[in-house]
Formats: structure tokens, sequence, C-alpha cells
């Protein structure tokens, strides 16, 4: 089990994530929860992770996305050396849409 879980301070944020039922309802809490420059950044992380996913190069990236390359360069490093749950979510959604 993760350790974060373990010790319990995360999980009323996940678990009012994971009771979320479709897309507009995430959308609603999110933007309820975070500010829109907030948003905005993890929204950029998730597509440069795509993009990196889908093995862009960082000029596409940049382009594509306005991200720096410090940012394409962290996400890089999560990508790695991270927990996999970039890999674990573009598998899943790369299963639904067969």
């Amino acid at each position: 089990m993760n350790t974060r879980a373990k010790r319990g301070h995360y999980n009323g944020l996940y678990e009012a994530v994971l009771s979320l039922e479709n897309l507009e309802e995430c959308i609603d809490f999110f933007e309820d929860l975070c500010t829109m420059t907030e948003l905005s950044a993890m929204e950029q992380r998730f597509q440069v992770a795509k993009a990196l996913h889908e093995g862009k190069i960082y000029n596409e990236i940049l382009a594509e996305t306005g991200a720096s390359s410090a940012t394409i360069s962290r996400v890089n490093r999560t990508l790695q050396y991270g927990k996999g749950g970039y890999e674990l979510v573009f598998s899943r959604l790369e299963e639904s849409s067969e």
C-alpha cells in the first residue's frame, strides 16, 4: 500500500475524485478546487506527458503546448523515475479508445 494512503493525509481528496461519476462532474470539481492558473498548469503538464509518451521531441512539445523547457524536463523525469501514474492512465485511455 502507498505510504501516503497509509498515513491518511490525502485520502479525502483522492476519495472525492474517485467518487466523481463523469467528465462533467470532474471538470466542475476541479474548477471549484483549483484556481484557473493551477488547472492550466496541470493540464499543460498532462499535455506534455502525453506528447513525451507519444515520442515527440522537445521542440514539437514546446510548439504544441507552450510549456517551458524546464517544465518539459520535469515531466520527462517524472515519466522516467516517477510512480508510473502517467503510464497507467495512458494505458487505460488507450484501452478505452479501442
